[in-house]
């Protein structure tokens, strides 16, 4: 590859990537300030066995919200930016199946609420458990909204949606709560939430597509032949991923298992930006593709994972540095114990960085998906046991994160033989490395702030993280693995809101 056409492809990467993401990014970003509101109200409205009762129910939710997608809906990824034409036959069938699963599920949880409770080691799930299944059925319809504005590349109106979404999440939870501290309450208000996101998806699709919103069995069934083996793999994923919860829910009661899984704490962000970042990249990989330009979709992959790692690798570094006070700020001393859960928890978002299953989804080895997944499976059940007696709590993340690890590895593996590249050129190596460098030398003021000063909780909090971020921000622009063009670019859209807010006061 000649050094022109290198270039030629950095840009169109950067293009491809780093507008839309942060685009999506800004939205989620808004967003995550309401969602982490929720976490902190109700964790000062209710008991520790009240809050873990509430854990439980939406580690319910999630469990059967990634199971019960079948892969249908982000098997859109793959199929409308190939075959737009059938698009509302894709998006039809759909719905359709979306629908009649979450039908099912509901069934599934009405049925089975007592022994499900018995399972979870708390009696007082079972009367709540119904209304989850209602909340599952109308948010399961509803997941294709951001999705389909994505590939569509309306990624204004998709930040947009995320940003709203998040916020009228946060009032119709925390509002009922504060009403009137019940659990019922606030169940009833996420209900409200998912009908509001639906009736939004019912809207935009009959104004998008209107007519051709209609079943398709030819793209039910290449739909079906994807989607099956994807949502195995997400079968797999979703209770490898959520089996050290239950497993601590089972062996402990409810109490100590709101400890958990508040040391389990996902950051929104994280995940927000994680999920915005692979959106566009298994987008613009599959355009690609369909081009048979083959250099293209290396130069995307490889970018989307540089520019996610220069975010998420000192995130990590930041949370660890304020684990405690994060934790007393958004959950009170009650949890202090959750700190170390915390700590190893946040090294998960290192695995993050690296956009393997939407590198697998593109280039559809969903089968492979299956393998690797019920790999990680396999080491959690097995090791679980011995890894919960040897550090009690906190053994139960660290074999979870033993086993994204070996997953992670194997998923790499079968990338650079479905990419056709050496070793050298699987990830961006020199990059990564130094972003981590970067990441761990930014620590080091803000270490040294934060033990000479003696302030409130929240005041550590704030003074670390300013130090840390500007200490990382100058070395990311000073030696940090980007070139000029994202520098100014990154600069820039850090100063948009002071330049706002300046605007607004000499107006």
């Amino acid at each position: 590859m000649t050094k022109s056409s290198s270039a030629t492809l950095a840009i169109s990467a950067q293009q491809a990537i780093f507008r839309p993401a942060l685009v999506l990014m800004t939205g989620r970003f808004l967003g995550f300030f309401a969602a982490f509101a929720i976490p902190m109200v109700l964790a000062r409205l209710f008991d520790q066995q009240e809050f873990g009762t509430y854990k439980q129910l939406f580690l319910i939710f999630a469990t059967l919200f990634g199971i019960a997608q079948a892969g249908m809906a982000e098997s859109l990824y793959y199929f409308l930016p190939y075959d737009s034409r059938r698009s509302g036959g894709y998006i039809f069938n759909t719905l359709l199946v979306l629908g009649t699963l979450g039908t099912g599920s509901f069934a599934l949880l009405w049925w089975f609420r007592e022994d499900l409770a018995l399972l979870l080691n708390n009696v007082e799930l079972s009367s709540y458990i119904p209304l989850v299944g209602i909340y599952l059925l109308l948010m399961l319809m509803s997941v294709v909204l951001e999705i389909l504005m994505t590939i569509r590349k309306q990624h204004v109106m998709a930040s947009s949606s995320y940003g709203l979404s998040d916020l009228l999440r946060a009032l119709c939870y925390i509002s009922p709560a504060l009403l009137f501290a019940e659990l019922n309450a606030l169940m009833l208000g996420a209900i409200a939430f998912a009908g509001a996101r639906l009736a939004a998806v019912l809207f935009y699709v009959h104004h998008e597509y209107g007519a051709s919103l209609r079943p398709d069995k030819d793209a039910l069934r290449l739909h079906l032949s994807y989607a099956i083996p994807f949502g195995a793999a997400a079968l797999i994923e979703v209770i490898q991923i959520n089996y050290h919860l239950y497993a601590v829910s089972y062996f402990f009661d409810a109490a100590t298992f709101a400890i958990y899984a508040v040391g389990c704490l996902q950051i929104p962000i994280s995940d927000f930006l994680m999920t915005s970042t692979c959106n566009v990249m298994m987008v613009n990989m599959r355009e690609r593709l369909k081009e048979e330009d083959h250099a293209a979709v290396v130069a995307i992959w490889l970018d989307s994972n540089r520019k996610l790692a220069l975010v998420f690798f000192p995130m990590v570094a930041g949370l660890i540095l304020v684990a405690d006070p994060l934790i007393v700020l958004l959950f009170t001393k009650d949890y202090s114990d959750s700190v170390p859960i915390f700590m190893i928890c946040a090294l998960s978002m290192l695995f993050a960085a690296i956009l393997t299953d939407g590198a697998l989804r593109v280039f559809g080895e969903t089968r492979f998906l299956i393998f690797q997944n019920f790999v990680r499976l396999i080491i959690v059940v097995a090791f679980m046991p011995w890894f919960l007696h040897q550090f009690h709590l906190a053994g139960a993340i660290i074999v979870t994160l033993l086993a994204t690890l070996v997953s992670k590895l194997l998923a790499l593996y079968k990338l650079r033989s479905v990419m056709q590249v050496e070793l050298s050129q699987l990830l961006p190596w020199r990059s990564l490395l130094a972003t981590l460098v970067i990441a761990v030398l930014s620590a080091v003021p803000a270490v040294a702030i934060s033990a000479a000063i003696t302030m409130p909780d929240i005041g550590r909090l704030i003074v670390t993280m300013f130090v840390y971020s500007v200490t990382y921000y100058w070395l990311l622009q000073w030696i940090g693995p980007m070139d000029h063009t994202e520098k100014a670019m990154l600069s820039r859209w850090l100063a948009s809101p002071f330049q706002r807010l300046g605007r607004i006061l000499r107006a």
